[in-house]
């Protein structure tokens, strides 16, 4: 989840309940096979206009044919791409990516550094990769010196970063200053940005042997896991938007699974998929927030009462509006419903998946928008023929390559099977590469209701590496360990960034 991204990008301007789908005839092996492979060269068209134009900056500017360096310089989409090249099994660009990491010096950077961007992004794109090349695709570079770099590198970082816990609750900051060890004076930290570190700061621990790095993320999970006041906590499981950095009490009671608290539920569940005995009190939790949004935050628009939503609630009030950012939560109970065998959970999220298809099967380029609401008290007049037939109206038409929907689709397909889910990828990726491939890249549109998707965002994220042609590709391609299982079957989890994760053992 990426919720300060469409700010950066901005500046380089140039669901039927209970929702089980039709099934639809089985994909012959070929005809996936053929999905995989298109898959697989929107992928190197993307890394290869980086690497002419911008490798080793942070991303492409792919309409203007730039570079931009917006998460340190440190060659963000590289070490994102890194997981994606090797399931896709492109040694050529793995090992480009191996030697461009063992370059990096994590000590330097002109710019403030996200301790929660850095730690998704990097640490988890290095972390994985060494999972996985240590793991099922140890086959792929032969020279394992190469692999052993990306856990020494992902230590120097942690060891780089984790002067941001030094505060007198263990709260962190999350905008640091790593030359000086500073800070910029914030007396908050949001919610996801402090519950998303667990998964990649327990696993640099567990491959380390270092119990540092998981203690200090653990610490600062600890006042999530256990919210004061209690007034932060208006239904069980579901906490505000704001945790104070001097004490680890809440300053808020503001809850949603939007942007800025996304995450943090996310990362409760595979928490508990990565270690199941250690991470207990993270899957109760994740139950309750669960139970919860299902009681208190689903929502049906008036005019498509079939449709679920998930409101936000702030002191007895409900906010009827919600973005592409929290169409994750579709895949999130669904991996909460596999995982601990709960049908009740499964079909929740399959209605979720439903709403979030409806924001995209709506729009000329059946592409979704970034935000969207059902509130009947402000539609525009001209979005009430929208409103009236698909259930929400755009309150923000932009699309800067966000994966969630796809996501979501992803853990449908896998958990029930159902041929319509890749359908529904398939759709998605076809018009993300027909309206947002330029000659170099691909490039965010600034309206996905309009003609040709409005104009474009000259930025490339590197989480189109990551996610959007990661879970594009792996519903096209072969079974692997990587894969999402049902029940108790995983080996490795995925982080917020797409990131396999090979679970505790």
């Amino acid at each position: 989840m990426h919720f300060s991204s469409l700010s950066l990008s901005l500046t380089a301007l140039a669901i039927v309940s209970p929702c089980i789908a039709h099934p639809q005839p089985v994909l012959r092996q070929d005809d996936s096979q053929t999905r995989a492979d298109t898959i697989k060269s929107a992928f190197s068209h993307a890394w290869d206009g980086y690497l002419q134009y911008a490798f080793p900056h942070d991303e492409l500017h792919p309409v203007s044919n730039g570079y931009g360096d917006s998460r340190n310089g440190w060659g963000a989409s590289a070490v994102d791409a890194l997981s994606t090249a090797v399931i896709m099994r492109n040694a050529t660009i793995v090992n480009k990516i191996l030697d461009h990491v063992a370059t990096i010096d994590y000590s330097k950077t002109d710019s403030t550094v996200s301790l929660f961007e850095t730690t998704i992004r990097y640490l988890g794109g290095m972390l994985s990769g060494y999972d996985l090349l240590k793991g099922p695709a140890s086959d792929l570079v032969s020279d394992s010196s190469k692999v052993d770099v990306l856990l020494t590198q992902s230590k120097n970082l942690g060891d780089v970063l984790k002067f941001a816990f030094n505060t007198p609750s263990g709260v962190p900051y999350n905008n640091l200053n790593i030359t000086s060890g500073g800070n910029d004076g914030a007396t908050t930290n949001g919610l996801a940005v402090t519950g998303t570190l667990a998964l990649e700061w327990t696993r640099l621990s567990d491959l380390t042997g270092d119990p540092t790095y998981g203690d200090l993320s653990q610490k600062a999970e600890s006042y999530l896991l256990n919210p004061q006041p209690k007034s932060a906590e208006p239904f069980p499981g579901l906490v505000g938007s704001n945790i104070n950095i001097a004490t680890g009490q809440f300053a808020d009671a503001q809850v949603s699974w939007n942007g800025g608290d996304d995450s943090y539920y996310e990362y409760l569940i595979k928490m508990y998929v990565y270690d199941p005995k250690r991470f207990g009190l993270y899957k109760d939790r994740w139950v309750a927030a669960a139970q919860s949004t299902m009681q208190h935050l689903a929502s049906h628009p008036s005019s498509r009462p079939d449709l679920t939503f998930l409101a936000s609630y702030n002191n007895g009030t409900y906010d009827l509006s919600s973005q592409h950012l929290t169409c994750f939560d579709g895949g999130s109970f669904l991996l909460g419903g596999t995982v601990l065998n709960r049908t009740d959970f499964i079909n929740f999220g399959l209605a979720l998946v439903n709403g979030c298809h409806d924001t995209y099967n709506s729009t000329l380029t059946g592409i979704g928008p970034e935000t969207f609401s059902w509130d009947t008290s402000s539609i525009p007049a001209s979005q009430q023929t929208l409103y009236e037939q698909a259930g929400f109206y755009i309150t923000s038409g932009a699309y800067i390559l966000r994966p969630e929907v796809i996501e979501s689709f992803y853990y449908a397909w896998r958990v029930t099977g159902d041929e319509t889910y890749r359908e529904w990828i398939w759709s998605a990726f076809s018009a993300i590469n027909d309206y947002c491939r330029t000659g170099s890249g691909f490039a965010g549109l600034t309206d996905v209701n309009a003609a040709n998707g409005g104009g474009r965002y000259d930025n490339q994220e590197s989480f189109l590496f990551a996610e959007v042609m990661k879970y594009s590709y792996l519903a096209f391609s072969e079974e692997a360990e990587w894969q999402v299982q049902t029940g108790g079957g995983n080996k490795f989890v995925l982080n917020t960034e797409a990131h396999p994760v090979r679970v505790s053992t």
